[in-house]
Parts: structure tokens; C-alpha cells; sequence
């Protein structure tokens, strides 16, 4: 059942406001997504090697993770709406700024920027839910979500790769502009407020700090958190290697690029959908550890491949895939078991389970992007070492009755 929420405006349709919040939800992927089969161009443009241009998505993720304590904070104690409507109106005008971008370093600020924006979106809308839905209505909210949000990986290299075709990349980001704007109208028209002031945060910045260190000295919260930053780490070096793997070093289109990437994202919306099933068998640390297994199987078996040549572009795909695939049960189980512990301090714990899986995602695109030498082997070893970290840490943390 829907809880009451105040405000001048009506409240939405959960099936409008699943469309307009997966909407918001993409533009992230997007973002991220929609511009890697350009990355040949605007090295080319700006002058620069790819791996220059690797690390405006390395500071985006750096923006993402930021973003999302500072939201977190300011949804708590200003509401939902208005927050909501300044970050999604600072990506806006970002993306334009990245469109305009002179030089790569200019492109890295206006890249922080959109980040720093497009984290209200992440962090705003579940709030938005919890205070609307009680836990039932929520999960049914998820399920129409997920319709709309799990496409934009999937389609949005699609999508850039066939726009390279007509026009420049700074195309890319006008249309992000273009989107941005027309969720932020839709936004601004019909979404109320769903947090009363009576029920606004209103603690300090000490006690918020003091709640934050009081997480990292929980080991389960932190352990299981790692886990699942390890598998983000995975996750953004593909995503930061992709483009010098397929397109520098196999010679893939930047047409033909989306359908490779897309094939990986497939992978993890399908191989997420069996969790629910293997959870009515085994345990959530049991689906877990299975899953890291598999990971680090697939992360061993392309680092092999890549480095020794063997079977080539072809033998290194499936290993990647279930790199990829295996993160569909890696990201809900390793959540479910880092904020089960944490009682009355939920909220702060999602976002720095957020900040922290975000955080070493940047720092592992960076690393792809600073040993950027036009072949495969800065991706597969940051990879394997990632994931090998991920699944010690796993192994290391108890796992009684989970």
C-alpha cells in the first residue's frame, strides 16, 4: 500500500513515476556508456592518446562516489524534491559543458561536474520510494524500474556508435543534454515533495561523521562492502579498457562496438535474474562465494589469453563475459549481506557502500587508463587483481548462518 505523502501536486502513478525514475537512473549509464566508442575520436580531436581520454571516465566515477555521501546528507535535511531538481539541472548543464570542452582537461572538469549532478538521481529516488512504498509496493516499484533502467547499458554504445555516424561526439552529450532536460520538466511538473519537513534530518555534521566511522569499524559491513567495491573494480576496468581491447587492438567498429559491450551487459541483467531462485537453495553467502569463484575463474582465464595470444579476440570473449555476467549475483548478494548488520544506520550505509564501490571503480579505470598501451593487457591484469582481491576478502569474513 502506497504511504500518504504531502503536497500541492498529485502524486504520480507508480507505473509513470517507474518510467521517469529508471529514466533519471539511466542517465548514468548512459553517460558512461554512450560515449566509449568515441574515445578514438576525441583522442584524435583533442590531439591526445586514448588513454588520456580514459580518465575523464575515471574522474566521473570519482564525482559518482562524492556525490553520493554529499545527496545522501542533503535529501535527509533539505527533502527529496529540491535536491532532486539542483543535481539533475547541474548534469544538464555539465553535459552541455562536456559538448563545448576544448581540451581533455577541460572535458575531466566538466565530467566532475555531470558526476557530481547525476548522483542525486541514484541516491534521491530510493529515498523518494522508501517514503512513498511500504516494502511490498517497493519491490513490485523495483521490478517495473529495473524495465527501464537495465536497457541503457545495452543499448546506449548502440546508440553512440550509430551516432558517430551523422556527427562529431560532442553530438553524444547534446543529446544527454536533451534528455536531462526533458526528465528535469517532467520532474519539476509532477513530482511532489514526499519528505515533510517534520520528519527532516536536521543532526550535525559531527554525529553524521561519527556514523560514518562507526561503519568502518563493522567488519561484516565493511568486508562484504569490498566485495562488492572489488566487483565495481572488475566492472568500470572493462568499461575504461573496453574501447583499446575491441576497438585498438581487434580492429571492432565503432559501429560494431556496442553489440560486443552489449552482449556483456545482457550477461549481467539475465545471470541477476536466477538469484532469487538459487537463494530458495543455497545461502546468500553460498551464492556469493559460488559467483566469486566463477569471477576470478573467468578474470584468470582472460589474463591468460591476453597475455600469452593464444586463440586470440575470440577465446578471450567468454572468459570476459563471465568476468561480466557473474557480477548479476556478486552486487545484490554482497548489498543484501553488508547492510544486513547495520540496523538503524541504513541510510548512511547505503551511501557509503555507494561512495566505496564507485570510489575503487575510479581508481581501477585510472589504472587501465594510466598503462594504456593500445592492447589488452592493462584491462586483464587490473582485472585479475581486483577480483582476486575481492574473493580473499570473501573468503576471510565468517559466514555462519548467512
Amino acid at each position: 500500500m502506497s504511504k500518504r505523502v504531502t503536497g500541492e501536486r498529485p502524486m504520480p502513478s507508480r507505473v509513470w513515476l517507474a518510467v521517469l525514475f529508471g529514466s533519471l537512473s539511466a542517465l548514468g549509464p548512459m553517460s558512461i556508456d554512450m560515449y566509449l566508442p568515441a574515445f578514438p575520436q576525441i583522442a584524435a580531436e583533442m590531439g591526445v592518446e586514448v588513454g588520456r581520454v580514459q580518465l575523464t571516465l575515471s574522474f566521473y566515477m570519482i564525482g559518482l562516489a562524492i556525490g553520493q555521501l554529499m545527496y545522501g546528507t542533503l535529501a535527509d535535511r533539505l527533502g527529496r524534491r529540491g535536491p532532486l531538481l539542483v543535481g539533475l539541472f547541474l548534469f544538464c548543464s555539465a553535459s552541455l559543458g562536456c559538448g563545448l570542452a576544448w581540451s581533455v582537461e577541460s572535458l575531466i572538469v566538466f565530467r566532475i561536474a555531470a558526476a557530481l549532478g547525476g548522483s542525486a538521481g541514484m541516491v534521491i529516488t530510493r529515498a523518494y520510494v522508501r517514503d512513498r512504498f511500504d516494502a511490498a509496493e517497493s519491490a513490485k516499484f523495483y521490478s517495473l524500474n529495473m524495465l527501464v533502467m537495465g536497457l541503457a547499458p545495452i543499448f546506449a554504445p548502440l546508440v553512440g556508435g550509430q551516432l558517430l555516424l551523422l556527427a562529431s561526439w560532442r553530438a553524444l552529450f547534446g543529446l544527454l543534454v536533451v534528455t536531462s532536460a526533458c526528465c528535469w520538466l517532467a520532474l519539476f511538473r509532477s513530482l511532489p515533495e514526499s519528505l515533510p519537513s517534520t520528519k527532516r534530518v536536521r543532526h550535525g555534521f559531527g554525529k553524521i561523521a561519527r556514523t560514518y566511522l562507526g561503519l568502518f569499524r563493522q567488519r561484516v559491513f565493511l568486508g562484504y562492502t569490498l566485495c562488492g567495491a572489488c566487483m565495481s573494480g572488475v566492472m568500470f576496468s572493462y568499461v575504461s579498457g573496453a574501447p583499446a581491447l575491441f576497438m585498438e587492438a581487434h580492429g571492432v567498429s565503432a559501429q560494431h562496438f556496442g553489440f560486443y559491450f552489449g552482449a556483456n551487459a545482457v550477461g549481467l541483467i539475465l545471470v541477476s535474474q536466477f538469484n532469487v531462485m538459487l537463494l530458495k537453495r543455497f545461502t546468500t553467502r553460498q551464492v556469493l562465494l559460488a559467483a566469486y569463484t566463477a569471477n576470478l575463474a573467468g578474470a584468470l582465464g582472460f589474463v591468460a589469453v591476453v597475455l600469452s595470444g593464444w586463440g586470440g579476440f575470440w577465446a578471450a570473449l567468454p572468459f570476459l563475459w563471465l568476468c561480466i555476467a557473474s557480477g548479476g549475483l556478486i552486487y545484490p548478494n554482497s548489498t543484501a549481506l553488508a547492510l544486513a548488520p547495520v540496523g538503524a544506520a541504513a541510510g548512511s550505509a547505503s551511501a557509503l557502500l555507494g561512495m566505496l564501490q564507485f570510489a575503487l571503480g575510479g581508481v581501477c579505470a585510472s589504472l587501465v587508463g594510466a598503462f594504456h598501451d593500445g592492447t589488452g593487457r592493462p584491462l586483464a591484469v587490473v582485472m585479475v587483481l581486483v577480483s582476486a582481491a575481492g574473493w580473499s576478502v570473501l573468503k576471510w569474513l565468517p559466514g555462519r548462518g548467512q
